[in-house]
This record gives structure tokens, sequence and C-alpha cells, in this order.
């Protein structure tokens, strides 16, 4: 287990960094002020120990430990436990990763759970110890800090996934062979982008209405609101992005069809223009090959005008059906 952060704020300034947790329930007791706890992948145990000093609830325990696939807001007497979802765009492989943060707050605490490397919470902290201010607020303000860095990780996010969408936009009508499966593909990071991160706009108006600070401190509540419209605005961004995803889906089926639909006419044309030139062709080989079976009885076989008629025969029938083919546009 990594201690990512264990800081305890009196009067908004820190006063101590202990360097383990047993340090830090000792010094929370004789100190009257904030206390951070910040936990990276810790293991049942450990989790055990900070409940059992924090008093969490164990249903928010579990939580931590075995992870959710959504933003969430759980309310416990005194303890908020708030489920968020960072999320970074992957360069290589233009792809969306998400890792999972839970941060417990309480009058006196806020703990932070990730079982990823990102986003750096110690970072969040650096700067709230830079405006004293706010963290005499009390742990709600760290809080709206959290939520401040999460919300604008995202933006390079939607950037990365409007960068994908613009270079679609110019391969649809490129006829790329892999534009539906990148769509497609692009379709489904849009959505899982949704589901992780879209209730985090409800789970931040919620907060307004679960807890007082809001209410009474007008410092918490603007930063609240700050981090609600973007959150909002990301949301709106991110179903824009998949319904023009879906109207890409559609237009490269339909652009599919007509590519399919050319190649067939192109194709029955070719197929026509074959027919009809085989069909030409027939006429004087039924003809020859009838007079070339060298049977001893056979009409005109001794006249003198029987070979010229024949060939002319075979000439007049290729040439009718040769204008007939060309009248239907065969030929």
């Amino acid at each position: 287990m990594a201690l990512t952060g264990n800081k305890i704020f009196v009067d908004g300034v820190r006063v101590l960094s202990p360097g383990s947790l047993d340090e830090a329930f000792q010094a929370r007791r004789r100190l009257s002020g904030i206390s951070w706890i910040g936990l990276h992948r810790p293991d049942p145990a450990e989790l055990e120990a900070v409940a059992k000093e924090f008093g969490l609830p164990a249903l928010f325990v579990d939580a931590a430990r075995l992870g959710h696939p959504r933003a969430r807001l759980g309310h416990y007497e005194s303890t908020l436990l708030a489920v968020l979802r960072p999320a970074r765009y992957v360069e290589d492989g233009n792809r969306i990763r998400f890792s999972e943060l839970h941060v417990f707050l309480g009058p006196d605490f806020i703990i932070t759970v990730q079982h990823d490397d990102f986003p750096n919470i110690d970072q969040v902290f650096q700067t709230l110890e830079e405006n004293p201010h706010l963290l005499r607020q009390g742990p709600l303000a760290a809080f709206t800090g959290i939520l401040d860095r999460v919300t604008t990780d995202y933006e390079p996010v939607l950037a990365g996934l409007q960068q994908d969408i613009d270079q679609i936009e110019e391969q649809l009508f490129l006829g790329q062979t892999d534009v539906s499966r990148r769509t497609y593909e692009l379709h489904r990071e849009v959505l899982a982008f949704l589901h992780a991160t879209g209730p985090l706009e409800e789970t931040v108006a919620a907060i307004h209405d679960q807890l007082d600070g809001p209410e009474s401190n007008p410092v918490v509540r603007h930063r609240l609101r700050h981090v609600q419209d973007l959150a909002l605005r990301q949301k709106r961004q991110a179903q824009a992005f998949r319904s023009l995803l879906q109207n890409a889906l559609s237009l490269s089926a339909t652009l599919a069809a007509e590519r399919m639909t050319a190649t067939s006419v192109r194709q029955n044309e070719q197929v026509k223009r074959i027919s009809a030139w085989a069909a030409i062709l027939f006429v004087p080989t039924l003809v020859g090959t009838v007079y070339g079976m060298n049977f001893r009885f056979m009409p005109e076989l001794h006249w003198l005008w029987g070979y010229p008629l024949a060939l002319l025969l075979m000439l007049a029938m290729s040439l009718g059906l040769y204008v007939a083919f060309k009248r239907n546009k065969w030929l």
C-alpha cells in the first residue's frame, strides 16, 4: 500500500504530515483540525483500520474495496461517500482510460482511496495549501478542489474525442474500408464516458441537498456551482458526440449500400454485354454447326447459292441481334 497523502490542517494551514496511519490517528486525536489521508490500493486490513478510526460505514468500505463502475453519491449520518470516475485520453490507441476515486467526507476528515495512478490528489492539496481560506471552510471545500480537478481533466478527453470525430468525418467520404469499425469503437468510447461520468453533474447537485455547507457557506456553494456547470457542459458535449457518431454510422451504412449498388449495377451491365455478345456469336455458330454435320441428304446441300446464302443468313441474324441489343442498351 502506498500512503499517497497524510496531512493535518489547522485553521487552513498544514501543521503535520504523519509518516504512517498510526501516527495520523494519534495526531488526529491530539489536534483539532482536518485530516486528509490518501490511500493507493489499500489492502482490506488497512481499509478496516481507517474505517474503525473514522467510523466509516461497512457498506462504504466494501464499495471502496470492490469498486463501482459509475459515479455516485452515498450519505450515511455525518459521512458522505462520493465515487468519481477520472478519465484520461490515451493518444496511443485513441482510447479513454478510466480510473476510480472514492472520497470519504466527514466533519473533520477527508479520505481518498484510489486503485490507479491518476489523478494526483496530492497536487490538489498542494494547490489548496496555497489558498488557506478555502481549507478553513472545512472538508467540503477540499472536496470541491478534487471535483474541480476531475472535471478539468475531462477537457483533454473531450478534445481527443473531438479530434477523432473530425478524422472520421473526413474518412467517411474517402471510402476507407475500416471507417465503420472505427466509428463504432469510438461510439462505444463515448458511451463509456457518459456511463462513467454522466451522473457527476447530478452528484454535485445532490450535495446541495444533503449537506448544510453549501447553503451556509457562499465560498463552497460558488465552487460547487462552477463544478456543476462544467460537468453539465461536458455531459452535453459528450451527448452531442454520441449523436454525431450515430449519424456517422448511419451515413457510413448508406454510403456502403450506395457503393454496393453501384458495383452491382456495373456488374449487371458487364453481364448484359457479355450475354449480348454471346447471343450474337451463338447464331452463326448454330447455323455453321447444322451445316457441318455432313449428313448426305441436307437441304440446299448441292445448290450453287447455298453457301453464300448461309453466310448471309448468319450475318443478317447477328446484325439483327446487335441492333436489338443496342436499342435495349445492352451494348
